[in-house]
């Protein structure tokens, strides 16, 4: 006779673990999903009745159908990264006539859980996980009975299934951009070394500068996102390095600065110096004189695909696992115009 610990309740994950199958299986099993094979149905059926399983409320309510509702859950509500991905989600949803609950973590782990077991208690059919930054966050875990998407915050568990900005093409993209608008002594000013997003666009950076035969002019500069950072990082580039002829920041913040001290030294842009940045954070880039280059993330385009995914794995389809990269685009503006 199977045995578990008494001082816990059973899991979907100890049928699987006790029929030979994936959580995923031992799922749809259960749920008469008719991907699975007749067999295989039979031994997570018998593997759950030797453990004495019973489906949660939120699983009894899957068997009999859907609810119709999906949870957001995200750890920044006020974040300018995250607003985006929520309206490109939410605009998915609509057109499927699907309602959306939406929590606001505030980076709390504690009240993550509470408004989880909330979304849950309220039957939503999927859920996105949406993070503050690109860092890798902690999963959820295998038992969540519904599909589990995590944007812009990647799982740290390869099983799940998550969408993030690849900063590091977007690296690459910058410098090619800045290459063909014939630049080749190309400065680095970007925030946090702690923040991923910031050291996966350095590296894009070096490799497309070696990619070119370039080398950057100086070392990467990290410090903190604002553009009192850009002013001073950028006077203490030019008094050492006055050879310059780009200056690549990792953020729109930073550019705006970089763009000030800049034309406070006389340095005209670009005809001296072209300026870029990323995010492509419209109210700093279309405001600036002249106004900045940047890499836009696509994070809208990024929420609906997470929101695509949820409605995939409730038709039954595999949507994989491991983390998937979205792609940046480019906006071109007067900041970084090739010299005439």
């Amino acid at each position: 006779m199977a045995r578990t610990d008494p001082a816990r309740a059973v899991t979907l994950t100890d049928v699987a673990r006790l029929a030979g199958v994936s959580v995923a299986t031992a799922s749809k099993a259960l749920n008469g999903r008719d991907q699975v094979k007749d067999s295989t149905r039979q031994r997570v059926v018998e593997a759950a009745e030797r453990l004495s399983f019973s489906p949660n409320a939120l699983a009894r309510g899957l068997l009999a159908g859907r609810t119709g509702t999906v949870g957001l859950l995200t750890s920044d509500l006020e974040g300018r990264f995250v607003i985006p991905i929520l309206m490109g989600a939410e605009d998915a949803f609509g057109a499927g006539q699907v309602s959306v609950f939406l929590c606001d973590a505030r980076g709390d782990a504690i009240r993550e859980q509470y408004h989880l077991r909330a979304l849950l208690g309220r039957r939503v059919d999927g859920l996105i996980i949406v993070g503050r930054q690109t860092d890798p966050r902690p999963s959820l875990g295998p038992d969540i009975p519904v599909p589990v998407v995590y944007a812009y915050a990647p799982s740290d568990h390869p099983d799940d299934r998550s969408l993030t900005p690849d900063n590091t093409g977007a690296g690459r993209m910058a410098v090619e951009h800045l290459v063909a608008c014939g630049r080749t002594r190309i400065a680095h000013i970007t925030g946090e070394h702690a923040y991923a997003a910031a050291r996966d666009r350095a590296a894009g950076v070096r490799d497309a500068l070696t990619a070119a035969g370039l080398e950057l002019v100086g070392d990467v500069m990290y410090s903190e996102w604002s553009e009192r950072w850009g002013r001073d990082a950028t006077a203490m580039l030019l008094e050492q390095h006055p050879e310059i002829d780009a200056i690549l920041c990792g953020s729109d913040q930073i550019a705006r600065g970089a763009l000030d001290m800049a034309h406070a030294l006389g340095r005209s842009v670009p005809d001296d110096v072209a300026v870029m940045g990323f995010d492509n954070w419209e109210v700093l880039t279309t405001n600036s004189r002249p106004e900045l280059t940047s890499i836009d993330a696509n994070l809208q385009q990024l929420g609906r695909t997470a929101a695509q995914w949820v409605f995939a794995a409730l038709d039954g389809k595999d949507i994989g696992t491991g983390t998937q990269f979205v792609d940046g685009r480019l906006v071109i503006r007067g900041s970084t115009v090739a010299r005439r």
